[in-house]
């Protein structure tokens, strides 16, 4: 099998950070493309019903009157991408996509777009409670991907 375009999933997390610089790794040794993906999560926006306030997700495609959010979310999605493609892909050919949904489905939609044969992601590590409330993306993306998928756990430095 030949690794040709790897798709790195990145956040803010030192979780994701440890596994875009593998990512990076396996690129450079393959002299992969890198294509780098950052989700974008809907947010609840409050509304006001006569049963009470509510919420519903945000659409970032609906220009509510006022609102940054959208313009603040790329420039941060951006930035972020920036940053990881500065740091790690000297020489490579990178590509990058900011996705708004769920991670899971955004991860799996981009490897399809990019027609990735690898992807890369970090793994919170998530147990117990947190596991059971927030879901674990990892395993999501293993389980939904057509693709091989290299789940990266983070490892924290011992003093």
């Amino acid at each position: 099998m030949k690794i040709r375009k790897i798709l790195i999933g990145i956040d803010e997390s030192e979780f994701s950070r440890y596994a875009a610089a593998y990512g990076f790794d396996i690129a450079h040794s393959y002299g992969a493309e890198v294509g780098l993906v950052h989700i974008v999560e809907p947010i609840i926006v409050p509304t006001d019903t006569q049963e009470g306030l509510l919420g519903m997700p945000f659409d970032p495609n609906i220009n509510l009157p006022g609102t940054e959010l959208e313009t603040l979310q790329v420039n941060r999605s951006a930035t972020l991408l920036n940053q990881a493609a500065k740091e790690w892909g000297e020489g490579l050919e990178i590509a990058q996509f900011i996705q708004y949904g769920s991670t899971t489905e955004g991860i799996i939609e981009c490897s399809k777009e990019f027609n990735a044969d690898l992807i890369v992601i970090g793994t919170h590590r998530r147990t117990g409670i947190d596991k059971l409330f927030l879901g674990n993306v990892a395993q999501q993306v293993v389980n939904k991907s057509l693709i091989p998928v290299l789940v990266v756990p983070y490892i924290e430095a011992k003093d």
